[in-house]
């Protein structure tokens, strides 16, 4: 039976024994063996941050792709299948040609110490290098300074998206911290556009600007973004555009949206008129980011008036937009929650802001995961948060069981991590 792509990537993670090692020394080192295809692609939007750097780049893609652009894009993690992460030309990539970038990979690399973000990169680079497009939308994995995707030399323009507490034992214990880090992905003479940001972020970022002479087009400065009656209104230096809703439900998707939309603003060497941005926004595509289910195995369980949602919101940014969400739209009927989440994350921290809109909650384990946290160690947090709380087996034993003690309709959120929405998709077909 021949290759296919997890079977590979099995094989090259044996090779290192930490998930995570940041640092450019291996990835820089090993691209060049490869023939240094990072210095061979289309004009780069390199995206950090926290939260919304999904989002901000789906936006991007979906705006560019309507005004005829072709685009290569690089996210992660994936949901469920591994091609999720890059997408060539427009199009996931295809299985057969990702196992022979991963087999050109094994061969070079010949047992080296690597780690899985760094061949996944490389294999994204690789990809983007030999096939043709407009623009590489690429997304950083964690961090910025040492991330992976940092070999860009200069990249056509740079995004931040709020920055938060995240990842605290890799990046840091502040937000100055982490946003330096973040930071590093500015480049001299490229053009930085920065999401909303607290003032310790805001000012780091500024700084790093300043001192490496990136031109700044920051939120509520430069460029802003405003709800409307039908839509919202973007306000920049060159562009003022009222605009509809993106296809992403959700306040914080004016913010994404506004910081794609000011990237764009900074691409002048594309031709993206308003027309373009509109239909863009109504057609992006974003799985598990406040998604309805409406079919399947587990939206099917729900009676008449129900409604089931999947979020992969994992920190207490990503809590309190679901939060804002919660206060705003969904107060018509009782909020019940199934929780999955990891053993690397705050899970007090990222219950405390949704609690007071939360009628129940049940924690899952979530499968496959090495790094699940106990569903009884996240009912625990949850009780320590105020809400009322029980572990279930599995996501369909939770969500019965919300459904058997309910007295009429209910909205059910599964959120909690990235991970855990990707297995709840699979589950759901």
């Amino acid at each position: 039976m021949s290759d296919t792509p997890e079977a590979v990537l099995d094989r090259l993670t044996q090779l290192y024994p930490k998930l995570i090692d940041l640092s450019l020394d291996r990835v820089v080192r090993f691209l060049a063996e490869l023939g240094s295809p990072e210095l061979r692609l289309p004009p780069v939007v390199h995206v950090a941050g926290t939260n919304g750097k999904g989002s901000t780049v789906a936006t991007l893609r979906a705006c560019l792709e309507a005004a005829g652009y072709r685009c290569h894009v690089y996210t992660s993690p994936h949901l469920v299948r591994f091609e999720e992460r890059i997408r060539v030309a427009g199009r996931l990539i295809e299985p057969a040609p990702l196992v022979d970038l991963l087999h050109q990979i094994e061969r070079t690399n010949a047992g080296r110490p690597i780690t899985f973000f760094e061949i996944t990169t490389a294999a994204a680079f690789l990809a983007f290098a030999r096939n043709p497009a407009d623009i590489v939308l690429l997304e950083t994995g964690l961090g910025g300074r040492y991330d992976a995707t940092n070999v860009i030399p200069v990249p056509a323009v740079v995004a931040i998206t709020p920055i938060s507490l995240d990842h605290m034992s890799y990046l840091g214990d502040t937000l100055t911290a982490i946003a330096g880090e973040k930071a590093m992905i500015i480049k001299p003479g490229a053009p930085a556009v920065i999401g909303p940001q607290g003032p310790e972020a805001a000012a780091t970022l500024a700084a790093r600007a300043l001192s490496v002479g990136a031109p700044l087009s920051r939120h509520g400065h430069e460029w802003h973004a405003e709800p409307i009656e039908d839509g919202w209104r973007f306000a920049g230096r060159r562009w003022s555009l009222d605009l509809p809703l993106s296809a992403l439900p959700g306040r914080h998707q004016i913010d994404n949206a506004g910081l794609a939309v000011a990237v764009l603003e900074q691409l002048q060497a594309f031709d993206v008129p308003a027309e373009a941005i509109a239909r863009g926004l109504t057609r992006i595509e974003w799985p598990a980011r406040l998604q309805r289910l409406t079919r399947g195995p587990l939206a099917a369980r729900l009676p008449l008036g129900s409604e089931l949602w999947l979020d992969g919101g994992h920190n207490p940014a990503g809590a309190e937009a679901l939060a804002a969400m919660a206060a705003a739209a969904w107060t018509d009927r009782p909020l019940h929650l199934i929780v999955g989440i990891r053993n690397t994350k705050d899970a007090g921290g990222f219950l405390r802001p949704l609690a007071p809109h939360v009628a129940g909650l049940r924690a899952v384990t979530s499968p496959d995961d090495a790094a699940a946290l106990p569903a009884e160690a996240t009912a625990a947090a949850a009780r320590g948060v105020g809400i009322a709380a029980e572990p279930a087996p599995d996501t369909a034993t939770a969500l019965e069981r919300i459904l058997a003690e309910a007295t009429g309709p209910v909205r059910v959120l599964i959120c909690g991590s990235l991970y855990f929405a990707g297995s709840v998709l699979a589950e759901n077909g």
